[in-house]
């Protein structure tokens, strides 16, 4: 019998064909009511975290939570990266029904240590940043990627860094949305600190190994000195 964690990954399981022929059978007009609903959040004013005992907050979302969660806990500065869901309406979201929100982290850091544009950084270079409504296997709007911001000064940092990268991309561009931060809802405990707990998982072996390997190669001066091996 499956677990609720098991099927989680269950479009990785599948072959190729069958990931895209379920997408191709999602109703279009669904995910547009969806997008919509979540764009609604551009006209926001951001909500600004407080910052406690010297440490910051900062948000994104790329793919799923459990790959994204272990790169920023890789990341030296980074004391935690917590799971969970944000970039919607839905209120109380869970995993089984998180509505038009994105899985997202909680990024919790000492801005003596890494600042909020390395964490950016290190956002867009751990991504394919022209994937629309996705990561890799991973497809759809839960997906998404966003980047959030809680002041003018980020979303200046964001908007530098996506025109320096769109310039560079030339044709193609950068997928991301840019929302103003409002709230994050905390995941369900057993999605914390997933890719540790769970090694030998078949989607962890997979996926989001190497695309924390894939990060530490490119980063290597951003890492915690037990990661940089």
């Amino acid at each position: 019998m499956f677990t609720p964690v098991l099927m989680k990954k269950h479009l990785f399981i599948l072959a190729s064909f069958v990931v895209f022929a379920l997408q191709a059978s999602c109703k279009p007009s669904n995910d547009s009511n969806k997008k919509t609903e979540a764009l609604a959040q551009e006209t926001q004013t951001p909500v600004q975290t407080e910052t406690q005992n010297g440490l910051k907050k900062a948000y994104f979302a790329s793919g799923c939570f459990w790959c994204v969660e272990a790169i920023y806990e890789s990341v030296n500065g980074v004391t935690e990266a917590i799971s969970g869901y944000s970039g919607g309406k839905t209120q109380n979201p869970t995993y089984k029904n998180h509505g038009d929100h994105a899985e997202a982290v909680e990024v919790i850091y000492d801005p003596e240590l890494v600042s909020y544009s390395q964490l950016v950084d290190v956002y867009f270079g751990s991504q394919n940043v022209t994937q629309v409504n996705g990561q890799g296997p991973d497809r759809g709007l839960s997906y998404r990627s966003i980047v959030f911001y809680q002041n003018e000064s980020e979303k200046k940092i964001i908007d530098q860094k996506i025109a320096a990268l769109n310039k560079e991309l030339g044709g193609n561009q950068v997928a991301a949305q840019v929302l103003p931060f409002q709230k994050f809802w905390i995941a369900e405990a057993y999605h914390q600190n997933y890719e540790r707990n769970n090694p030998e998982n078949p989607y962890i072996q997979s996926v989001s190994i190497p695309r924390l390997n894939k990060f530490k190669e490119k980063f290597p001066q951003l890492l915690k000195e037990e990661n940089s091996h």
